[in-house]
C-alpha cells in the first residue's frame, strides 16, 4: 500500500513538473512573439517557430516520425491534414512551419491561443460569412506571394481510426491562386505501434483536459506521412477536396467516412 502510495506522489510530481515547464515554456514563447518577432523577417521567424513547436513537443514527450516513403515537401502552396489534437499545428510546424488557418475558438485557448495568433495563424469565426470572404482573400494573396498555408478542413477534431468530411470552400483559394495542394496524414500511436488515446481531443473535453491527459500520459509518437501535391490551377475545389480527402485516407488506412461534402458553413 506505502509503495502504491509513494509511486502515486512521484508520478503527482512528475505531472506538476511537466506542467510547469510547459507554463514556462509558453510564456518565453509569449515574450519571443512580443520582443522578437516585430524586428525579423519570415524566415527567422519560421526558424523561432520551429525551434519552439521541437521544444514544446519535447515537453510534452512527443516525438514525430516522418514516414520514408513520404514525398518532398512544397516550399510554398496549400497544406491539409485530417485533424485529432492541438498537438497537430505544433507537429507541423516543428517540420515544415506553416501560416495556418483555425477555427476562432483556438484563440480562447490559454496562452497557447495567443501565441498561434502571433505566429500568423488566421482565425475563421462560424457563420460569419463576411468574414470568410475577407479571409480568402488575404489566402490568396498569401498563396500567391509564395507563402505555405495549411488548415484543416474537416473543420473540427475528429478520434483516430476516424475521418470526417471535409469543407470545400477554402480549397478555392488554391483554385485562385493557381498553386498546389499538398495532403498530409497524421496520426499518434503508443510505444506497441497502437493509437495513443491520451492524445484525442473530442468531445466536450477542454483544452486544458487534453494538455493534462498528454502530460500524464506515456510517450506519444507523432507520424506523418506527407502525400503527393495536386494541382490547384483549373481543379474544382470540390473534386480537390475529396481528393485530398481520399488520399489522406487511404494512407490512414481508413475508408473515407462519407462521399458527401459539405460546405463550410461557420
Amino acid at each position: 500500500m506505502e509503495a502504491k502510495q509513494a509511486e502515486q506522489r512521484n508520478l503527482d510530481r512528475r505531472l506538476m513538473l511537466r506542467i510547469g515547464r510547459m507554463a514556462l515554456h509558453l510564456l518565453a514563447g509569449m515574450a519571443i512573439c512580443a520582443f522578437i518577432f516585430p524586428f525579423i523577417g519570415p524566415e527567422k521567424r519560421n526558424a523561432h517557430v520551429r525551434r519552439w513547436s521541437r521544444q514544446l513537443l519535447a515537453i510534452c514527450n512527443v516525438s514525430v516520425q516522418v514516414s520514408q516513403d513520404s514525398a518532398e515537401v512544397l516550399e510554398h502552396g496549400m497544406v491539409v491534414c485530417n485533424h485529432i489534437s492541438w498537438l497537430d499545428i505544433f507537429v507541423i510546424n516543428a517540420l515544415y512551419p506553416c501560416r495556418f488557418v483555425a477555427k476562432s475558438e483556438i484563440r480562447d485557448w490559454p496562452l497557447a491561443g495567443w501565441l498561434v495568433a502571433q505566429a500568423g495563424t488566421v482565425f475563421i469565426a462560424r457563420g460569419n460569412k463576411r468574414e470568410l470572404r475577407t479571409i480568402f482573400k488575404g489566402l490568396v494573396h498569401a498563396l500567391q506571394e509564395g507563402q505555405r498555408v495549411a488548415f484543416f478542413p474537416e473543420g473540427t477534431t475528429a478520434a483516430q481510426g476516424t475521418i470526417l468530411p471535409f469543407h470545400a470552400n477554402l480549397f478555392e483559394a488554391a483554385v485562385d491562386g493557381k498553386v498546389q495542394v499538398q495532403p498530409f496524414a497524421l496520426s499518434y500511436v503508443d510505444a506497441a505501434g497502437q493509437p495513443h488515446q491520451s492524445v484525442d481531443f473530442i468531445g466536450d473535453m477542454t483544452f486544458a483536459q487534453s494538455v493534462v491527459n498528454i502530460l500524464d500520459g506515456k510517450p506519444v509518437r507523432a507520424r506523418l506521412t506527407v502525400l503527393a501535391p495536386m494541382p490547384g490551377a483549373g481543379a474544382h475545389r470540390r473534386e480537390l477536396a475529396q481528393a485530398a480527402h481520399n488520399a489522406i485516407g487511404t494512407a490512414l488506412g481508413i475508408l473515407p467516412a462519407a462521399e458527401t461534402l459539405q460546405e463550410h458553413s461557420a
